[in-house]
């Protein structure tokens, strides 16, 4: 910053940056999808935001494929931008292509492939879904079972995949055709994306997508029951349950991982939203200084950021020091590390978990219980006259 020259008497107002920027969070709502479009461009993902949009860009055709369902599916559920990779084929080659034209859109948080599942492709390309958002590191993957599959076939297809970063729902959705004949039968990660970017922006993505409306669902291809339920979710295999007439919801929040530490879809995606925010939050340190003022000023930044999320809820705890840690100090590098122009800080958050299952304990008194004994009552003194 050049020095003021101070040349006459007066008053001389000037400005000065600040030290330390702040932190602000990335989205989390937009969604990437990859599949078969009625027309549109195969080398690039474009981005739309609404129906209309996608059905100029990509057609208004609903063959072939599921992909103008799913985006349906994603904008009436609460979805508002998405960006689309058209695929002429489910095969590796197609895939791969559409998934590497998603890189370029930094913004994207889900990716999904509707209809990718429908015939022998399923399990390749749930395959190249996890390893897209494990490589791209700030992402998560939403998978579909095969339509009519059978709870036994649903749990085969699970024990050949261990993520974190991706999750699993079956079984298929039941909506009105649009056409206006019947009902039709659809993947559901187009209306799980949707729900996603509907609870970041109602609650933030602390909230586990989960106990929430599927909104254009009139059924499902297989009515769960209770035991299916419990055991499909202990397999971490997120359910879609109908409780009634008019009311299908999401009813599972659990990532592919077998990390206990990883369990839950909301963990992973408030874990990936703090690290792409801090990462990208802190790109102002880079070629500064190595020494003791960057370090209090990287601390400061990133402390502020985590009590806005602490006090948002997104972190455990009654005050700052039980929901978060932030070192970057001599503790946390070396003089190897600093004469190499590293510079490291150690996050520790305390994230919120789901209440999974909700348990009353109520007590009864039965009929020939023993009575409770009668209250003594004290005799009252007289005052001496």
């Amino acid at each position: 910053m050049p020095k003021p020259e101070y040349l006459a008497p007066g008053v001389y107002v000037g400005e000065r940056p600040a030290q330390t920027k702040p932190i602000e969070g990335v989205p989390t709502s937009t969604a990437g999808f990859i599949g078969l479009c009625q027309k549109g461009p195969y080398k690039t993902a474009s981005p739309v935001t609404s129906l209309g949009e996608f059905e100029r860009t990509y057609g208004k055709g609903r063959r072939p494929g599921f992909t103008w369902h799913a985006a349906r599916a994603f904008f009436e559920e609460g979805g508002r931008r998405l960006y689309v990779a058209r695929a002429r084929r489910w095969t590796i080659r197609d895939c791969r292509r559409a998934l590497k034209c998603l890189e370029a859109a930094g913004e994207i948080s889900t990716v999904a492939a509707p209809g990718s599942s429908v015939g022998g492709a399923g399990r390749f390309v749930a395959g190249l879904l996890i390893d897209h958002a494990e490589r791209m590191r700030y992402r998560f993957a939403v998978l579909d079972s095969a339509p009519g599959q059978s709870v036994d076939g649903v749990r085969a297809l699970r024990a050949g995949l261990d993520s974190s970063r991706a999750a699993l729902y079956y079984p298929w959705v039941r909506v009105k055709d649009p056409a206006g004949t019947g009902e039709l039968s659809l993947p559901p990660s187009g209306f799980v994306a949707g729900i996603y970017a509907r609870g970041d922006a109602a609650r933030g993505v602390a909230k586990a997508p989960a106990n929430e409306a599927v909104r254009l669902a009139v059924g499902l291809d297989h009515a769960l029951t209770e035991a299916e339920g419990a055991a499909l979710n202990a397999g971490g295999i997120n359910c879609i349950r109908s409780f009634g007439p008019g009311d299908v919801r999401v009813w599972g929040a659990r990532t592919l991982s077998a990390d206990a530490d990883w369990k839950y879809i909301n963990v992973r995606r408030l874990s990936i939203f703090l690290e792409e925010s801090i990462d990208n939050g802190t790109q102002w340190a880079v070629f500064e200084a190595n020494g003791e003022p960057l370090w209090a000023n990287v601390r400061r930044a990133v402390q502020d950021f985590l009590i806005n999320e602490w006090r948002s809820g997104s972190l455990q705890g009654t005050k700052p020091e039980e929901a978060f840690f932030v070192k970057c100090d001599r503790t946390t590098m070396t003089q190897a590390d600093i004469d190499q122009g590293r510079l490291i800080c150690v996050i520790g958050a305390a994230v919120v978990k789901p209440a999974e299952f909700v348990i009353f304990r109520i007590g009864q008194w039965t009929a020939d219980r023993p009575p409770s004994p009668p209250k003594r009552r004290r005799a009252a003194r007289r005052r001496p006259r």
